[in-house]
């Protein structure tokens, strides 16, 4: 079987199909994976075939100002509708040519059921996390693109959904139809429904993160697509972890993090008798001083590090979410953008954790968040929890798409 793997978004949203990938590969099948040019380099190192669609990713993780991002007008959003909707038809056509399915994950492949069924292959939609499906039991997640931020907690998840289903039809039915029409297939009336079909795929694990709705047969959730690390940690990190005193983990991937925060980490950490191992990310995160309490590494091994760490403080993406849970360290979630979130209310309603309140911390804040996520309680329920976190997922999935794809 030849399977096209395809998604638009960060690191988070690139690493579940590089582990279904990795998979597939094992049984003896012909993978592709379509994905942001950032991580052509990243894929390649695991010898699965690259295809970049759209601009760099990583411009979105540049740090700047919230302020300095202004809302697109009705005008922009139709050109931005428009010119990715073709960017995503021309390069996904080219590269399912001779693929038996095709797999997109993220709601903003408008174009990817487009493409298989113009080259008359099946289409699964594989969400990466529950509120990316619509369900009255959770609000929509808010697209920065577009402009949107989280609907307050007060709000009717049912109205929220039919406002986000008009705002998406409204965005993309008129260039979606017609591309539909110039490729001679038929109209979209419900551009939601056309992306997620009526048979998602949930690719989260269904302990931490499930489908609200556990009477309902047609979201198939195998768990979360993980990953396996087997990196050896480097050396001056496994120094400094075993120099002794507890360790605070803070990184916030490949997301902008905001304004200060290292600043502020470094003096909350310090406030809770920790020190700190600074990821650094795309932001990129790097203290301001070099005193021998702060560690800064690049690109490790987070499933063994977190492990070695009192506290993982980070942004809430769903593969930190997931792979601190496995790991069974308490998180304190500070979310900045779209399903962060989500993944920060079921870490804090799941007590394993703590979800800040606010995408931007105050030392204050985050003494308190980092105070609340040491206790006792909290770790031993970290613990208990990481037993229950599937590690077969993607296995599973491999093996279903091959049997049944599109089912």
């Amino acid at each position: 079987m030849r399977v096209l793997l395809s998604t638009l978004g960060s690191r988070g949203d690139v690493q579940p199909l590089v582990a279904l990938a990795s998979r597939l590969t094992a049984l003896g099948h012909q993978v592709r994976l379509c994905a942001p040019p950032d991580f052509a380099r990243w894929v390649a190192s695991f010898r699965i075939p690259f295809v970049p669609v759209g601009p760099p990713w990583r411009r979105s993780a540049a740090p700047r100002s919230r302020a300095a991002v202004p809302k697109p007008s009705p005008a922009q959003v139709r050109k931005l509708a428009e010119s990715s909707i073709g960017i995503q038809f021309e390069v996904l056509s080219a590269a399912a040519r001779d693929c038996d399915v095709l797999v997109a994950s993220t709601g903003l492949q408008i174009a990817a059921r487009t493409v298989a069924e113009k080259r008359g292959i099946p289409y699964v939609f594989a969400a990466l996390c529950p509120a990316a499906l619509p369900s009255p039991h959770h609000p929509p997640l808010p697209l920065p693109v577009l402009g949107e931020v989280p609907a307050p907690a007060s709000a009717d998840n049912s109205d929220l959904w039919a406002a986000n289903l008009r705002h998406v039809n409204d965005t993309f039915a008129a260039p979606l139809n017609a591309l539909r029409s110039a490729v001679g297939l038929g109209t979209v009336d419900d551009v939601s429904d056309h992306i997620h079909t009526d048979r998602p795929w949930l690719a989260t694990d269904p302990t931490l993160a499930p489908w609200p709705d556990v009477a309902d047969p047609a979201v198939y959730q195998p768990g979360a697509w993980l990953l396996p690390d087997k990196r050896a940690l480097p050396a001056e990190l496994t120094a400094f972890l075993d120099a002794g005193g507890p360790c605070v983990y803070v990184g916030f991937g490949s997301v902008a993090a905001p304004p200060g925060l290292l600043e502020t980490a470094v003096r909350a950490v310090r406030a809770v008798g920790c020190r700190l191992v600074v990821s650094r990310g795309w932001a990129p995160l790097s203290p301001v001083d070099r005193s021998p309490d702060c560690l800064v590494v690049g690109e490790v091994n987070q499933q063994d590090l977190f492990r070695e760490v009192a506290v993982v403080v980070h942004h809430g993406g769903a593969g930190t979410t997931t792979t601190a849970a496995r790991a069974g360290t308490p998180q304190v979630v500070v979310p900045q953008v779209y399903d962060q979130h989500y993944f920060a209310r079921r870490v804090s309603a799941l007590g394993i954790g703590t979800a800040h309140p606010g995408s931007v911390p105050t030392v204050e804040s985050l003494t308190e968040a980092l105070g609340a996520a040491l206790r006792p309680e909290v770790a031993a329920r970290a613990r208990e929890f990481a037993g229950v976190v599937r590690t077969d997922a993607a296995q599973v999935a491999a093996e279903r798409l091959v049997v049944a794809p599109g089912a």
